[in-house]
Formats: structure tokens, sequence, C-alpha cells
């Protein structure tokens, strides 16, 4: 083969372009107090300026559309057009014109083309056009190969492609915190509330069509992002939930395990699914994007072996007045327990009963609902504390200390905590 020898014309030309919505106008406007040296000068230019909003010159975007001068930037979640056309140069009739589009990232090589077919003839001074859509759902380094083979006149069989490289973005950075609520005294429900943090690291505005949590199998989820008027409820934004460059915003989700599994204790430990979030917003004349995270997952809390809650207690007691809360015990393990309960007089908290009594064996997952009577002997707000339950299988002993707080009266005075 002769290095030297001259690169070989093609009949064909590839011309690839892509598509984008136009833009408004923008200008800058120069506004001055009528008291100044120009008067009204600059206020009667931008008024004759046929690119400006009438009556609202002094508005940066006008109401005119200028057609995009470059590629522009390509964001992670939106849709990537390119149009592809094929011309024949030649004063020959060429044949077999076979047009392929593919799209490599760092992961993968997809085929873009709409027709894998090959085009019996094309005469002269004829194309063959194509447009391409592809949703965008990797960052990084993206190549777009557009290969073209055809016959010509005498048969011989011709191969040429070109190459466009272009970046896609990301468009937002998404942050999310878990908090672990407390236990609801009626029923022990471990609500989890997700918070999301939404940040737009675009040069242009976005508006936000809708950010929702899709809850995993294991959860019941509520949106805590509407204000409840009327039957309808308005979102906390706005009606215009518009997101500028570099503002950052914060949705609040409540998750709560579904009743089976809200009653199974040992289901919910460790790392748990909780869902992803699905954000479809809209840019510039309403170019869609949208993005879904991955998985979220969270450390649940650990309980030990053993769990105990308050299912009621009462908000207000007097003092030195015995009265009732309702426990329940849960065994967390995966092994029967037998159970005995001590209970521990404190400073202020006496108890009422039997010390030491035997409460029987707990298969693992089962729940006890436990009566118990005490009475405090300061006024204020107390805390519960001093109940020991004691495994005699393995002779373990687990403290539970802090367990609720009840406000302590005192039924002769006006005096409140």
């Amino acid at each position: 083969m002769d290095v030297n020898q001259t690169k070989q014309e093609h009949l064909l030309a590839l011309k690839v372009m892509r598509l984008t919505k136009p833009t408004l106008f923008t200008n800058l406007p120069v506004t001055c107090e009528d008291r100044d040296l120009p008067g009204d000068l600059f206020g009667q230019l931008m008024r004759e300026d046929p690119s400006t909003i009438k009556g609202a010159e002094a508005l940066m975007l006008g109401e005119m559309l200028t057609l995009p001068q470059n590629f522009g930037n390509i964001f992670l979640g939106e849709t990537f057009s390119s149009y592809i056309s094929v011309h024949n140069d030649s004063n020959q009739v060429v044949k077999d014109i076979l047009v392929k589009a593919d799209l490599q990232t760092s992961s993968q090589r997809l085929n873009l083309s709409a027709s894998n077919s090959a085009v019996a003839d094309l005469k002269p001074e004829c194309c063959i056009d194509d447009v391409i859509h592809h949703e965008v759902k990797e960052i990084g380094t993206h190549i777009l190969v557009c290969a073209v083979s055809y016959t010509t006149h005498y048969g011989e069989k011709l191969y040429f492609r070109k190459f466009f490289k272009f970046q896609v973005l990301k468009p937002l950075d998404v942050k999310t915190k878990f908090y672990n609520a407390e236990s609801d005294l009626s029923s022990v429900t471990d609500e989890v509330f997700l918070e999301a943090q939404i940040q737009n690291i675009t040069t242009s505005p976005m508006f936000m069509e809708k950010v929702s949590l899709e809850p995993s199998m294991m959860y019941n989820v509520t949106e805590l992002n509407l204000v409840s008027s009327g039957d309808d409820g308005e979102s906390t934004f706005g009606k215009m939930s518009y997101l500028q460059p570099m503002d950052t915003r914060q949705y609040l989700y409540c998750l709560k395990p579904k009743p089976e599994y809200a009653e199974k204790a040992g289901v919910i430990k460790g790392v748990t699914v909780i869902g992803k979030l699905d954000i479809v917003w809209k840019t510039n004349l309403g170019e869609r994007g949208r993005l879904q995270t991955s998985q979220l997952q969270r450390m649940a809390p650990g309980y030990g072996d053993i769990r105990l809650s308050l299912e009621i207690i009462p908000d207000t007691v007097n003092l030195e007045e015995p009265f009732d809360i309702i426990c329940k015990i849960t065994n967390c393990s995966e092994r029967t327990m037998d159970l005995v309960l001590e209970m521990c007089n404190t400073r202020s908290i006496h108890w009422c009963g039997v010390s030491g009594r035997q409460l029987g064996k707990l298969s693992p997952g089962a729940l006890l609902s436990l009566p118990l009577t005490l009475l405090s002997s300061v006024q204020g707000l107390q805390s519960i504390s001093g109940l020991r339950l004691t495994d005699t299988f393995l002779k373990r002993t687990y403290e539970y200390d802090d367990i609720a707080q009840v406000c302590v009266v005192c039924p002769y005075t006006t005096n409140e905590c």
C-alpha cells in the first residue's frame, strides 16, 4: 500500500447537526434617570428596538427567537436529537446506500438508526435524511459514530464514517438525609423522614414539574411538600415552581413501614431499601428532562435483642397518685427467650407491684403487652426509668432508662409543668 497516495474522494457527503429549540433573544439594557445627561435617550432607543418587549423594554429577555449558534450543553436526563443527512454530490447514481448511527458511551454501544435497510439507489443532488433521538442516561464522554456504505455505478463498494464527540453534564446535584422519628406511643411505626436537597447546577432556570419518591415494597410514603388548601393541596414552593441556577431546594417525605412488615420485628433490621427519587423538569422553551436516582438505602436503627416501647401513657398525672401505663416488649432476636421483669425505683419514680416476676417464654418476633402501675413523688417533667429484663436462658440482662417522660402536677395547686 502506498502511504503517499491521495485520500479517496467519496461520492456522498455526510452532514450531522444537533436539533435544539431556539432561545429567546437576550440584550443588555442601558438605563438612566431622567435628570441625567442622556435624559430619555436610552429609553427611546430601547422602545424603538424591535427585539425588546413592548412595555417591558428593560427586561433582558426579548420577544424574538434566535437559532442556536453552537452545539450547546447536553445534560443527563435530556433527550439528544440529531439530524443526519447523506447527499449525493456526484453526477452518477449511487446504489445500496446504508446509513448507520451508533452512540458509544463509557459502558455500552447503542444503535440509534431508525432503519437498518439499505436504500436501493440515490440520484445526483438527492439526499437521505434521518432524525435520531436518545434519552441520555449516562454522564461523561459520548461519541456519535455515523457510518455510510454504498456501491458506485461501476460496482465498487465504498465505506466511510465520521465521529462526533460531546460531553454529557450533570444537571442536578441531589443529596439525601435520613431522620429516624421517635417511636409513637400508640403504635410503634418506625417512621423515617427523608430530606432530599436538589440543586440546579446548570446555567438556566428550571421548572420543577415533579419531584416524587417511589417507595420500596416495604414502605408507604407521604409527601410533606404540600399545603392543604380546600380539596386540593398547593405546593409549598408556589404555583410557578422555578429553580434558579445554583439554587437549592429541600423536599421532605415521611415513610412508614407497611403493617405486615411493621409487626415483624426482624424484617426492618439492618440496611433497608427506601425507594428512589423521580425528578422531572423543563428548561427554556419546554425541553423536558427526567432523572431517577438509584435505590436509596439507609441503616435502620438497631434495637438489640429486646425492644421495649410504650403503647399507652397519660400526658399528665397527679403527684403521689398511681397511674397506669402499657409497655410493649418485642423479641427482635432469632431465638426464644424466657424473660423476668425487675422494677427498680428511682429518686422520683416508684413502681407498684412485685419485682422479679416471670413473664414466660417469648418466641422470635413475638410481642407482649405488659400493663404496669407506678407513681411519682416529685413534681414536674419526670423521666420513667428503672425497668430491667433478664433472659434466664442466656443469663443476659437488659436495662431500660428514659423510656418516656410524664408531666407530674400537684392536684392542690395551680402550678403545672
